[in-house]
This record gives structure tokens, C-alpha cells and sequence, in this order.
């Protein structure tokens, strides 16, 4: 696979290293040779805006302007976090809208995927809650613009 755009089904994206990165989907895993950030840009690019657009939206709803949540695809409320600064070889990045619940393992955090599948991350469990009431604070303004603009 040459380029990957996220969608519906990715639930996370791991980096292996700074050419490869593990795509993690509802129903399969697999690593492309693709830079983790490459993908997060062209799938705002493939979904009609720029990552640094996506950033600056995020920045004008919330004010959130470190480790900023993005909105990938507005439509399908296609919302991805950054697990620390995107600037880090090591940021994973995860898909909102797929989390079941988090569950803090001994101080790091583990993510629960509405498929029942569970992934370990080496962050702590508090940055992680932290980003995943960031994105409910996206997604909650997102949806109440999207609500009052119909």
C-alpha cells in the first residue's frame, strides 16, 4: 500500500519507525511504509483541508493549542488525537469516535475500541483522559455548530 487515508474503520495509528507506521482498523492490522504525520496530512488533504488548517480549527473552537485533537472528516465525525506532541517520533495517533472507555493500568493508559479490542499505550492514564475529554470538547462544539447551522 502506497498511501493510506483514514477512515471509518482505523481506530489507531502506531508509529514503528520514521518510515513505517502500524494502521490499526475494526478488523485488521497491518504497517505501511508511510511516516505516521504523511498520513495524518494527506487524509485532512484527501478530506479537503490542510493538517495545519485542521490545527487552527481546533485552536479557533476550543483554544486547545498543545497536542491539539483534529478533525479529519467532519461528515463522519472523524476526530484523531495525538498521544503526545506530533512533533515526537513516538506520538501514536487514535481515533476518538471508535473509544469504548480508557482504563488506567497501573498509571499508563490503556484504550478499550468499541470492537472489545484493548491497546496498551505508554502514556500516562491522565494524559490520556485528558485528550479524550479534549476531543469530546471538539466534537461537542463541532456538533452543536453543525446542529444550529441546519
Amino acid at each position: 500500500m502506497i498511501s493510506y487515508e483514514i477512515n471509518r474503520n482505523t481506530m489507531a495509528l502506531i508509529p514503528i519507525n520514521d518510515d513505517q507506521t502500524k494502521i490499526i482498523e475494526r478488523n485488521k492490522i497491518f504497517i505501511i511504509n508511510e511516516n505516521i504525520m504523511e498520513i495524518i496530512k494527506n487524509s485532512c488533504e484527501f478530506f479537503g483541508s490542510s493538517y495545519l488548517g485542521r490545527k487552527e480549527g481546533t485552536k479557533k473552537l476550543t483554544g486547545i493549542t498543545h497536542k491539539s485533537p483534529i478533525i479529519i472528516e467532519e461528515s463522519n465525525n472523524i476526530i484523531y488525537f495525538p498521544t503526545e506532541s506530533p512533533r515526537l517520533n513516538s506520538c501514536s495517533w487514535i481515533g476518538f469516535n471508535n473509544i469504548k472507555k480508557c482504563i488506567n493500568n497501573n498509571g499508563k493508559g490503556t484504550i478499550i475500541f468499541d470492537n472489545d479490542k484493548s491497546l496498551d499505550l505508554d502514556i500516562s492514564y491522565n494524559s490520556l483522559d485528558n485528550q479524550v475529554l479534549r476531543s469530546s470538547k471538539l466534537e461537542s462544539i463541532l456538533r452543536k455548530r453543525l446542529n444550529t447551522a441546519i
